[in-house]
C-alpha cells in the first residue's frame, strides 16, 4: 500500500534525553546550513543532573521517499550528545541567550538518514501569512507521535502581526492549544498540492504541488491559563547557526 505524505512530516523529529534508564520526550525541528542542527527544547538541554551521560536520540520513521512511503517505522538513532567532557554542546543566542527560548544542537552523525530539513534563511514567501492565517505546528505534545515516530500536526492562528517584534523580542504569538512536549516544533505554513490558498502577493492560488513555508520556532504559551503561544522568528535560528555561541551553564 502506497501511502502519501506531506514531507513536513517528516522535517520534525521525536527527541528522547536519556540519562540510563531514564528517558524524558521532547519536540524537535531540524534545520541545515553547512551541516544538520537539532532544535530541543532548550529547558530540556538545560535540564539538570547527569549531564556527561545525556543523549539526544532522535526517533524517526523513514523507509522510501518523503512523499510516499510504503512502509513507515520508527527508529532508535543516536545523533547527539548533549555535552563533551561537562561542555555543553549546544548553541544559543549570542546577542540575547537567556531570552531568546531557542538552544540549537549540531548532529555528530547523520551518516545512513536521509534529512528533510527546512532552510530559515529563504526570504521569499508565496504563502499568506497575516494575521488570524493558520499556521501548522508540528511536534509531539506529551510525547505522542504518528505512526512512524512522526509528528502531530496542530493548527495555530496568527495573533500578532509577524512584520512587528511581540514585546520588543524576535518573537510573533499564534492562538493555538499546544502543550508539553511542542516546545522546539518547527512552524510553517502550508498548502496541499490542488488546494486553492490565500498567496503573500494577494488573491488565491492552486498549486501543482505541495508547498511549506518556515516561519520559527515554537517554545511554549505565554503562561498555563492562556492558549497563546510563542513562536521564535526563522532569523532567530539563522542568528545562533551563524553565532556559534555555545552555552555557558
Amino acid at each position: 500500500m502506497t501511502i502519501n505524505l506531506p514531507r513536513a512530516s517528516f522535517a520534525s523529529l521525536l527527541v528522547e534525553m536519556k540519562k540510563k534508564w531514564q528517558v524524558s520526550r521532547d519536540s524537535d525541528g531540524i534545520h541545515r546550513r553547512a551541516g544538520h542542527y537539532a532544535l530541543p527544547g532548550y529547558e530540556s538541554a538545560r535540564r539538570p543532573g547527569g549531564a556527561t551521560e545525556r543523549l539526544a536520540n532522535l526517533a524517526h520513521g523513514v523507509d522510501g521517499s518523503a512523499t510516499r512511503c510504503g512502509t513507515i517505522r520508527a527508529v532508535d538513532a543516536p545523533r547527539g550528545k548533549l555535552y563533551t567532557e561537562g561542555v555543553p554542546r549546544w548553541y544559543e543566542h549570542p546577542d540575547r541567550p537567556l531570552e531568546v527560548d531557542v538552544a540549537i544542537l549540531p548532529l555528530l552523525n547523520d551518516t545512513g538518514i536521509d534529512v528533510y530539513c527546512y532552510d530559515p534563511w529563504a526570504s521569499n514567501r508565496t504563502l499568506s501569512a497575516q494575521l488570524s492565517e493558520p499556521l501548522n505546528i508540528i511536534g509531539f505534545p506529551f510525547g505522542v507521535t504518528s505512526g512512524g515516530a512522526l509528528g502531530i500536526w496542530v493548527r495555530g492562528f496568527i495573533a500578532t502581526d509577524i512584520a512587528l517584534d511581540s514585546d520588543d523580542r524576535p518573537c510573533f504569538l499564534v492562538d493555538s492549544r499546544t502543550r508539553s512536549g511542542q516546545s522546539g516544533s518547527p512552524v510553517i505554513a502550508f498548502s496541499p498540492a490542488g488546494a486553492a490558498t490565500h498567496v503573500a502577493s494577494g488573491g488565491l492560488a492552486t498549486l501543482a504541488h505541495d508547498l511549506e513555508e518556515f516561519f520559527g520556532v515554537y517554545s511554549g504559551r505565554i503562561n498555563e491559563k492562556s492558549d497563546l503561544g510563542i513562536v521564535w522568528k526563522a532569523k532567530v535560528v539563522c542568528d545562533i547557526i551563524d553565532g556559534k555561541k555555545q552555552a555557558i551553564l
